[in-house]
């Protein structure tokens, strides 16, 4: 049996990663047999990050390294979709992967009114006197990393232009259809509706936040997923 190790369910969501909801969509989309297994703490885990599967014996890490696995059983996470269609979805994922998620990463790490909140969650196995230095440090040092990629730099409100047109390109396509590529998930969905699951469920009514849950498209598509794949 396939082990998945996750972050533990958070503020509503299957895990506080939504790259371990994606795994874990992934898998049921494969239709395999699977167990989780909960941890707060990645670091002997490949890369020092989550999600990682164990199978057979091996340890495999990442959630695009976990599609690949899968798909060599045989698995087809693509069903119906066309040659044009797949490289679509490569841009669609790599845009919510790469471009979406750090949007998450800067509405709870770098939200002095959200982030009390979300140290308190994430770390909470680590006593409170600890916890408040070492999560100083480990913000400040995301922090510097998210100026570095250039996300850090944007006010709120620049962020919420930049990320706008993503919101739109992925509302487009869910006017042909109740997922991205027509009537059944795909790979694709299991990437992006997590990610927009994340901003939706900030435990604080920030601009993004509002901007999804006020969405009926985008909160719809994410609630239909969770339906199919969850």
């Amino acid at each position: 049996m396939i082990t998945l190790i996750t972050f533990p369910p958070t503020f509503g969501e299957p895990s506080a990663s939504s790259f371990c909801t994606k795994a874990m969509y992934l898998l049921n989309m494969a239709g395999v047999e699977w167990q989780r297994q909960d941890t707060n703490d990645p670091r002997k885990w490949p890369k020092a990050k989550l999600p990682a599967i164990t199978v057979d014996g091996r340890t495999i890490g990442d959630s695009n390294r976990i599609r690949v696995y899968l798909e060599t059983l045989g698995v087809d996470l693509e069903p119906g979709l066309s040659d044009l269609d797949k490289s679509t979805a490569v841009s669609i994922i790599r845009m919510a992967e790469e471009h979406m998620y750090f949007h998450v990463v800067m509405d709870r790490w770098g939200n002095d009114d959200v982030w009390p909140i979300v140290r308190d969650v994430y770390f909470k196995d680590i006593p409170k006197l600890p916890r408040l230095i070492i999560t100083k440090g480990l913000r400040k040092q995301l922090m510097k990393g998210m100026h570095a990629q250039g996300l850090g730099r944007w006010t709120p409100q620049e962020r919420m232009e930049r990320l706008e047109p993503d919101l739109q390109a992925i509302t487009q396509r869910l006017w042909h259809g109740p997922y991205l590529f027509g009537a059944v998930p795909s790979a694709a969905d299991a990437s992006v509706a997590p990610v927009l699951a994340s901003m939706r469920s900030t435990p604080k009514p920030t601009a993004l936040r509002r901007r999804i849950e006020d969405d009926k498209v985008l909160s719809g598509y994410i609630d239909r997923v969770a339906a199919a794949l969850g």
